[in-house]
């Protein structure tokens, strides 16, 4: 298994996390943090890129398929032990 500190990019930003988790699988959802959440995605250059984009607004979603994925991810972050 992959090294996840060396490897992967860990996010606590709910909307960045629904945006990369329609193209990209996530790795772990850390609750280790009484403050936060965070979604770890294994980085390659492919996520490093939409990430990216994301930032300069460069993205493009249909509503109700992002409303639906940041209630799913809501779900997984109360759901999960």
């Amino acid at each position: 298994m992959m090294n996840l500190d060396e490897n992967s990019y860990k996010t606590s930003d709910l909307t960045l996390a629904a945006t990369l988790s329609l193209h990209f699988p996530i790795v772990l959802i850390d609750k280790s943090s009484s403050r936060k959440v965070f979604f770890v995605f294994y980085r390659s250059p492919e996520l490093d890129q939409y990430i990216e984009r994301f930032w300069r607004s460069e993205i493009t979603i249909e509503p109700q398929v992002f409303a639906n994925q940041v209630k799913s991810l809501k779900t997984r972050i109360y759901s999960e032990e």
